[in-house]
């Protein structure tokens, strides 16, 4: 835990005071662990990011906090914000997007997951009636497939190891399905949210006939294995990844960032989605617990780091 000063308030500026921040397990474990390509330092910096990889670095981009000084308009409000774990932070307003009165603020950290999974549906082209698989029930995977179930007619199947997460898939309006049976799917659309070569193989496996994969998976500097024999060419299969840092282009024309962000927000008010905040910390214990919330394989879905007890 570091200290460090805060700027003084500008004329467009706010000071919020935290209450909570989410991690973001994928992309946090790749900067914890010093694997962050060399290639992409640049793209993979964090919107208020101190140091630089690979480390030491202040890293983070899921808060949500209340507004302690800045326009009236804005005092008292709960609002999202792009940064990292910090108690109290300056951010400019064009940052700050206020949170939906319907949206806890508690459940607002996993907006920034939910533009990714917003964002992966709109590359997908999956609509109303298609049958859409998801491969990983991760907290990207199943932000897809709390959206996709709300598309008439659709049949979700979900699958992951972790078979525990059954009864949350059935919350959301999907299907927990085993691989064998998402193998004889023929998915109209697949998304793979594993981040593994196994998981990217039945991906492949489960899409149908001229289907479209999209690879929500974030590897960093590791390497993974894509069986692109078979019957990939046959079936002429498209593999298309998805990345929250541009804005889908078929929505590019007519979204932004700040749009996009605030339909996320405003898509959390589902209450059914708070089974994917399965901990919450102190955030004066973030220093003794981080390695064993970003070891590989570790148990749950969504951390929360909490700033204030009666938050």
């Amino acid at each position: 835990m570091r200290a460090s000063p805060l700027a003084p308030l500008g004329s467009k500026e706010a000071l919020v005071e935290t209450l909570w921040s989410a991690v973001s397990r994928g992309t946090e474990r790749l900067v914890f662990e010093g694997r962050a390509p060399r290639s992409e330092w640049e793209r993979m910096r964090a919107p208020f990011q101190e140091g630089a990889f690979s480390f030491p670095v202040k890293y983070g981009y899921c808060a949500v906090g209340r507004v302690e000084a800045g326009p009236a308009a804005l005092l008292g409000r709960i609002v999202f914000c792009l940064h990292p774990h910090q108690d109290r932070f300056v951010a400019p307003l064009g940052m700050l997007r206020p949170v939906p009165d319907a949206t806890p603020a508690r459940r607002a950290p996993l907006a920034a997951n939910m533009e990714t999974a917003l964002n992966a549906l709109w590359d997908s082209g999956a609509g109303p009636g298609d049958r859409i698989a998801i491969v990983g029930a991760g907290v990207v995977g199943l932000l897809v497939a709390a959206l996709a179930a709300r598309l008439p007619g659709a049949e979700v199947l979900v699958h992951d190891r972790e078979e525990s997460r059954a009864q949350i898939v059935e919350i959301l309006g999907a299907r927990f399905v085993g691989a064998r049976e998402l193998e004889a799917a023929g998915a109209d659309v697949v998304f793979h949210a594993s981040a593994s070569s196994e998981g990217l193989a039945l991906s492949l496996a489960a899409a149908g006939l001229e289907a479209t994969i999209v690879e929500l998976s974030w590897y960093g500097e590791g390497e993974v294995a894509a069986p692109l024999g078979g019957a990939f060419h046959a079936n002429r299969l498209r593999l298309v990844s998805s990345q929250v840092g541009q804005v889908a282009p078929s929505r590019r024309p007519r979204w932004n960032y700040a749009r996009r962000l605030d339909k996320a927000l405003e898509l959390l008010a589902d209450p059914r989605l708070d089974a994917l905040i399965t901990e919450e910390i102190p955030f004066t214990d973030a220093p003794r617990e981080i390695a064993r919330i970003l070891a590989p394989g570790a148990k749950g879905l969504a951390t929360l780091f909490r700033y204030r007890t009666e938050s």
